[in-house]
């Protein structure tokens, strides 16, 4: 009986000291649950120190393992984009380069997936992120339930198993801004959680800036739902019924009493307001007109600057 195989695909960025030690998890995970073949899809996204060196140095001692350099810094998802096409798996799973995401419980994913699931996240009791990490990680739970009607019960994180159809679906998005999670919700409903446990990071720091995670937010809420444009015709509605009632309200109050003086700062609270929400609107707009923009434009992904290890032998055959 031919065995399945899984393909671990890991965005990389600032990991090079912790990354070998993840590889070698996943191998002694492996080996245990020998009913499985496996291979390893390592994407640097352009880190600045000596990630990329390790991943050639494993990829030099493991042909089971692939590794991608990206030309820049595309970010996390572009990566796992980047990963998901040169992976081969029945089942792919996706987990972080920090080690923080424990690869010796994969068993539990995969168990999950046996029951009839198309897609599996991992859950955590306790994250061992920092409070602005975890606050980001709410921030955009409440996003994607929002605006992209993830169920309520659903945990999203990034390690997660997928089967090969529902991969298969993700890339077929050529897009700019891929957002990998609203791509999945986008192909399946069927997903469940399953508890694992959750590390404190070994070294280093998260390679989530304020300024990343708003990238994010803003990715995932425009890429994938028009609700903010909706959310704005309603406040724009809720505006203009606003100032009609205070106009009605100006009138009445002037003929029961005329010598009730103009009120200026009224009028620049008013002004002020409506201005605000006025360029707020403009912007969200601008905001999706601009990624239109990117799209026609033919804007990539990503940009591979090389692979080594097993592709880039099959490349040269």
């Amino acid at each position: 009986m031919k065995k399945k195989t899984v393909s671990f695909v890991i965005p990389c960025y600032r990991s090079e000291k912790t990354l070998a030690g993840v590889v070698e998890e996943i191998k002694c995970a492996m080996k245990a649950m020998d009913r499985y073949a496996y291979e390893i899809v390592l994407v640097n996204d352009c880190s600045p120190d000596g990630t990329f060196s390790v991943i050639r140095e494993l990829c030099s001692k493991n042909p089971e393992i692939t590794g991608i350099d990206l030309a820049r810094n595309f970010g996390q998802h572009a990566a796992l984009m980047a990963g998901f096409r040169r992976c081969k798996g029945d089942l792919v799973v996706c987990l972080d380069d920090d080690g923080q995401t424990p690869a010796g419980e994969v068993g539990k994913l995969f168990h999950k997936l046996e029951e009839g699931h198309d897609v599996v996240y991992a859950k955590y009791d306790h994250k061992q992120h920092s409070a602005f990490r975890n606050f980001g990680s709410k921030v955009n739970e409440r996003m994607t339930r929002v605006m992209l009607q993830k169920p309520k019960e659903l945990y999203i994180s990034s390690y997660f198993a997928a089967r090969r159809f529902i991969i298969d679906e993700v890339i077929r998005y050529e897009n700019s801004y891929p957002y990998v999670i609203g791509l999945v919700l986008r192909a399946t409903k069927n997903i469940a959680n399953v508890e694992v446990s959750h590390r404190e990071r070994e070294a280093g720091v998260s390679g989530y800036t304020l300024k990343k995670l708003l990238g994010l937010w803003f990715n995932g809420f425009t890429a994938f739902s028009v609700q903010p444009l909706r959310v704005a015709t309603i406040l724009g509605g809720i505006c203009a019924a606003f100032g009609f009632l205070y106009a009605i309200y100006t009138v009445i109050k002037k003929f029961v009493n005329p010598n009730v003086p103009l009120g200026f700062s009224s009028m620049m609270s008013a002004i002020m307001f409506i201005g605000g929400m006025l360029m707020l609107m403009l912007g969200l707009i601008g905001e999706y007109i601009g990624r239109i923009y990117i799209t026609l434009n033919n804007s990539p992904q990503y940009v591979i600057r090389q692979i080594v290890g097993e592709s880039e032998a099959e490349e040269k055959e």
